[in-house]
């Protein structure tokens, strides 16, 4: 079990914003879990220039199944031009933790 689970990263630039993403996806079973982590810096290049800023990320875990709904339902809900939306497959993982996830992101 795990090549059908992903983990999937974005950031935003506020706690209260990844609050309400994370909390919208667990809500819609797009995502059974989703972890914030405390402000990280980030740097990178936007529009020929250098920035800095402090981010938030949000960790969610979903199934292959759900991630075309979930980023769907991140872009609408997110407030970056470009958000940073990323999935990386699980390859192996605890079989009743994945089972759990699996049933907390079943449709319907």
């Amino acid at each position: 079990m795990g090549a059908d689970h992903l983990t999937v990263l974005t950031t935003t630039d506020t706690a209260e914003k990844a609050e309400a993403l994370a909390r919208g996806a667990v809500e819609s079973r797009l995502a059974a879990c989703a972890q914030i982590s405390a402000p990280v810096t980030s740097v990178y290049r936007w529009q020929g220039e250098i920035e800095t800023g402090r981010e938030w990320q949000i960790l969610f875990k979903t199934t292959q199944a759900r991630y075309p709904e979930l980023e769907a339902h991140l872009l609408a809900a997110h407030d970056y031009a470009t958000p940073e939306i990323i999935a990386t497959p699980v390859v192996a993982g605890s079989e009743p933790y994945l089972r759990w996830l699996t049933e907390e992101t079943a449709a319907g």
